[in-house]
């Protein structure tokens, strides 16, 4: 019988990285239906801005992104200790999970509803169907689900390959410039993917919509990248820790 106790440190590792890592990208799309105005949350004069011909353009973002950096993280760290192939892994692992994820949804959706559950009377004294709040809390657009996997898994698999090769080329150092850099050129195709398929075939934006709303998303995603880079640096410690030097180093040279 297999123990917790039988697996070595690295295959453990690689296990609660890997739990992680999903568990970031399911809480994301659930929190991601809703869209919150950065400038409320930091307390400033809303910006109104034009690009490309695109006006009132304000700093509106979805909920996903703020957790959304920790996915950065952890395909660094992954890349870092188990490879192009352990990301692979993960990263078509977890569309698989996303997609049974969004179909489960959509079918707890389909399900008939009990009378006695329909409506719900809140403190205000306001009767709320919940039918109708359930499935526009959970559901998204076809074209968003798709756009979202397609963009993910590209910008996945370009963040591991930019990050492989900056690691080669720089001998193994400098681990916040290998993940920032690899972020940064990743997350500028990934914001444009998804924007193009989810907005631009799925619901007939502009292109100069598109490109103005990528550049803003991509904008707080490179920032975010950015100033969160000494985390990777932390994670690196704890993990080396639990390794041990030796092994730690095994692995970082495989």
């Amino acid at each position: 019988m297999l123990t917790t106790n039988t697996l070595q440190k690295e295959n453990k590792l690689y296990l609660i990285l890997c739990v992680v890592f999903i568990s970031t990208i399911l809480i994301a799309e659930i929190i991601g239906v809703k869209i919150f105005s950065l400038e409320k949350l930091l307390n400033i004069e809303q910006f109104d801005f034009s690009i490309f011909g695109i006006e009132h353009i304000h700093l509106d973002f979805t909920a996903g992104v703020l957790i959304w950096p920790i996915v950065f993280i952890l395909t660094d760290i992954i890349n870092e200790y188990f490879g192009i192939k352990g990301v692979k892994f993960i990263s078509f692992l977890s569309a698989i999970i996303i997609c049974y994820f969004f179909i489960m949804i959509k079918l707890s959706i389909s399900l008939p509803s009990s009378d006695w559950w329909i409506n719900k009377t809140i403190l205000s004294g306001e009767i709320v169907n919940r039918d109708q709040a359930f499935t526009m809390t959970l559901s998204q657009g076809q074209w968003i689900i798709i756009g979202s996997l397609i963009a993910f898994l590209i910008g996945q698999l370009l963040d591991a390959y930019i990050f492989k090769r900056l690691k080669t080329y720089l001998n193994g150092r400098n681990i916040w410039l290998r993940a920032t850099l690899s972020t940064i050129a990743s997350q500028l195709i990934d914001s444009f993917i998804v924007l193009f398929i989810a907005f631009y075939i799925g619901d007939n934006w502009s292109f100069q919509q598109i490109m103005a709303v990528c550049i803003v998303n991509y904008l707080f995603k490179s920032s975010s990248a950015i100033i969160l880079s000494p985390l990777i640096y932390a994670t690196q410690y704890v993990i080396d820790l639990y390794l041990g030097k030796e092994l730690a180093n095994k692995l970082k040279q495989s």
